[in-house]
């Protein structure tokens, strides 16, 4: 029994001696970290600056997502009106946030750069319904704003909507540090051409895509 109490005793003092350490959380969402440019938050589908959509309804983000949350048929494009650069285009695009894992491999698939992720993350809903995202609220429109089903609040920041390319923004599929400062992606609707993204570079390399071709 004396035991028990001591070791009961010993809990105990963890706990009071924990009391007066600082903390190691943040008093979210008051205060929030920040994000690194590759976050995986919430999905957008994007347009060219010239407000044609970058989807060709390939369905490859589809067929390579494994927690299967992406829904998408192609349609033909209008012969007089084309929505999309290419013969087809999303008609129907469809992802269901609650079996999203934020992987990014529909990133990596897309041909055209049309899906990216942005840093917004907060996107808590009252019904299952509502987590399933339509191209009405994924397609950004021609200038570039991003839609948003739930209103601005303590609890989400909408200006993460317009931190997208992040992913796609990479300087190499292997990082190499010789293609910092050098674009491999096209521009978007409202934020135009990117910079590059800086960070990698090994000593000697170019820190700018001008200094790259001078």
């Amino acid at each position: 029994m004396a035991w028990r109490y001591l070791k009961q005793v010993e809990g105990f003092w963890v706990v009071f001696r924990q009391m007066f350490k600082p903390r190691v959380t943040t008093p979210y969402p008051k205060v929030k970290r920040v994000k690194p440019q590759r976050f995986h938050g919430r999905h957008v589908l994007n347009r060219y600056p010239n407000g044609m959509e970058k989807c060709i309804g390939c369905e490859l983000c589809a067929g390579v997502c494994p927690a299967r949350c992406i829904y998408v048929r192609g349609k033909d494009n209008p012969v007089d009106e084309p929505v999309s650069p290419g013969e087809r285009y999303g008609f129907i695009y469809e992802i269901n946030m609650l079996r999203c894992i934020f992987c990014a491999m529909c990133v990596e698939a897309c041909p055209t750069e049309a899906i990216t992720m942005t840093q917004l993350f907060e996107m808590s809903v009252q019904g299952r319904e509502d987590a399933i995202y339509t191209r009405s609220e994924l397609l950004m429109s021609p200038d570039g704003v991003v839609p948003h089903p739930q209103p601005q609040s303590k609890f989400n920041d909408l200006g993460e909507l317009t931190l997208a390319d992040g992913w796609m923004r990479a300087t190499a599929a292997a990082g190499r540090a010789e293609y910092q400062g050098i674009r491999h992606w096209t521009p978007t609707a409202g934020a135009g051409h990117r910079p590059p993204e800086q960070g990698q570079a090994a000593d000697g390399v170019p820190e700018t895509e001008e200094e790259s071709e001078g």
